[in-house]
């Protein structure tokens, strides 16, 4: 089958779970100040794309990470996931050791297309990101940076695949 018949029959309306991971925007939350950015932007992109989406935002902690994407994975109505923040280098950055053991299938294209990206378009500092996506439970799970210049980019590279990408995870 061609990858155009395979689009054909990809589903079009997909409910897209979006976890944002800051211990900044996190404690802005618990004053009742909702300053996420990179977020918000995901779940404006992918609502303009049809898609329905909700979003939840966590601190850079390992169970709390862990718990919301196994609750996203137990729900049925969710079809991926997008995370968002802790894909760096430093010491509270645990997106990347907390989701990718939870990965049936790693995805490393996802990462390696998005760090090539950013080369070109930053430089070297594209280089800090560990992005990457897998599938947990056959839902596609993408960790992605936290700045929005990165999501936008990110979002840019599944938007057009997530159809796609959902229909072989679910085979």
């Amino acid at each position: 089958m061609s990858g155009i018949e395979h689009r054909k029959e990809a589903p079009k309306r997909l409910y897209v779970a979006v976890l944002v991971i800051s211990d900044t925007r996190a404690q802005k939350m618990r004053e009742g100040r909702d300053e996420d950015i990179s977020g918000k932007l995901i779940e404006k992109k992918f609502k303009a794309a049809g898609c329905t989406t909700t979003r939840l935002i966590v601190p850079d902690d390992a169970k709390q990470i862990g718990d919301a994407v196994k609750k996203f994975v137990a729900d049925l109505k969710v079809d991926a996931i997008i995370a968002t923040g802790g894909t760096g280098i430093t010491a509270r950055d645990v997106t990347i050791e907390t989701l990718a053991p939870m990965f049936e299938k790693e995805l490393p294209g996802f990462g390696e297309i998005l760090r090539y990206i950013g080369y070109e378009k930053v430089g070297g500092p594209a280089l800090l990101t560990r992005a990457t996506a897998g599938l947990i439970r056959r839902k596609p799970v993408f960790c992605l940076p936290g700045a929005p210049n990165a999501v936008e980019v990110a979002i840019g590279l599944i938007l057009p695949e997530l159809g796609h990408i959902v229909k072989h995870a679910r085979e």
